[in-house]
């Protein structure tokens, strides 16, 4: 089939949207570290683009993941109509693992072939998100703004963050089974929507699931060897995401905004050659988890809830179980990344994190505000991302931002 055109989209019911509903797969809430979601990925999976939320967000974690910034280069708000159709059409075909119609050998193909004839069931999710600058005098949103969204903040550790490598007017986040089906989401996506988008930055990521991770046991590992997101909620836990992650009526946002989410992106370098020369039980204090088994210290076991002495180890702060800090809690999936060297021979390597919730105020800000400080930030290093807005998925018939522009 060829990429679908708007005309065909409003026919489209959607071969993705019967086989597994928005709904049908959810993510957990983070319960500790602001980690990542529940259990190891659900692998060939085809997910919905239609429903009442955005898939990619309430998925299980994956194994590869992409996130890529964009700025506009249109300049109305019909041409920014019009652009939102072309992505939609992107993002469901690349979604639904159809195959792309063939094509005569003296034309370029439409597929870029790294999946093959038939790229099939990879469990590919693509999150779209507005950044802040969307809702500029461009197009006359400003009015139409979710009410916390705004520019990332500069916190304690910021030093590194540049402009370049942070924020724009959009934001596509890809996950998939692999890196290839995640890299072939991309190409596609942007051969079919060239000249509409100026690339602002990106980031590569993967995670080495655990196998058989199950509720509260982390699903990967992070960098610097502790595993990374233990503590969660059951991914299946609809109460849980309805109070922590999606925005609900009476939420105070514009009617469009219903059910979706915002969501914190910041990359995040690690000083592992520093790490790597630090004293085992400095590192697991630094955490206030054991390495091996990411039971916290003094605990037998990954699931036993910690007992802090006090405040100053990175899950303590992260979310220190007093009274309404169960307000932070967002719904996280993270990768590690690894970029080779830099120009001083050290390892460029960490973690994508990335968190959606109902709250950036109660849940991204205030757990970085309380993580300012910690020793943790000796090892690491932010070095840009921003804060965005994914709105509720499109139902059949609609584009992706449609009602935005309403």
């Amino acid at each position: 089939m060829a990429p679908i055109s708007r005309r065909k989209m409003l026919g489209y019911t959607g071969a993705t949207a019967g086989v597994i509903g928005v709904g049908g797969i959810a993510a957990s809430c983070s319960t500790d570290d602001d980690s990542s979601a529940g259990s190891a990925s659900t692998s060939g999976t085809i997910f919905a683009f239609r429903g009442e939320h955005q898939a990619g967000v309430a998925s299980p974690q994956s194994a590869s993941g992409i996130v890529l910034a964009l700025d506009l280069r249109v300049d109305t708000r019909e041409e920014l109509r019009e652009t939102f159709i072309e992505l939609s059409d992107s993002i469901e075909k690349v979604m639904s693992g159809e195959a792309y119609e063939s094509r005569d050998g003296g034309f370029p193909a439409y597929d870029s072939g790294i999946l093959g004839a038939e790229p099939g069931a990879t469990s590919t999710a693509v999150v779209v998100a507005y950044g802040n600058d969307l809702f500029d005098d461009r197009f006359g949103l400003a009015d139409r703004k979710p009410v916390e969204l705004q520019r990332m903040p500069h916190f304690d550790n910021d030093f590194m963050v540049t402009e370049e490598r942070s924020h724009g007017d959009l934001l596509l986040t890809v996950t998939a089974d692999s890196n290839e089906a995640s890299q072939h989401a991309i190409r596609q996506i942007l051969r079919e929507t060239r000249g509409k988008f100026v690339p602002r930055w990106t980031q590569d990521g993967f995670a080495n699931l655990i196998p058989d991770a199950g509720p509260g046991e982390a699903p990967m590992r992070n960098l610097m060897g502790f595993k990374d997101g233990t503590a969660n909620l059951d991914h299946n836990d609809d109460a849980a995401l309805n109070d922590l992650v999606w925005i609900q009526d009476g939420d105070g946002q514009p009617d469009w905004a219903l059910g979706g989410t915002y969501q914190a992106v910041r990359v995040i370098r690690m000083q592992n050659e520093f790490w790597d020369r630090t004293r085992l039980n400095e590192q697991e204090a630094i955490f206030g988890r054991h390495r091996a088994s990411g039971a916290p210290l003094g605990g037998a076991h990954e699931t036993d809830t910690p007992v802090f002495v006090d405040l100053e180890s990175h899950i303590a702060r992260a979310n220190p179980r007093t009274p309404g800090s169960e307000r932070s809690l967002m719904l996280r999936k993270g990768f590690n990344y690894a970029k080779g060297f830099d120009q001083n021979d050290q390892l460029d390597q960490g973690l994508i994190f990335i968190s959606f919730q109902r709250s950036l105020v109660e849940g991204f800000i205030a757990v970085q505000n309380r993580l300012n400080g910690e020793v943790l930030e000796e090892y690491v290093r932010p070095q840009g991302g921003g804060l965005y807005f994914a709105p509720p998925a499109p139902a059949i018939g609609e584009f992706l931002g449609e009602r935005l522009l309403a």
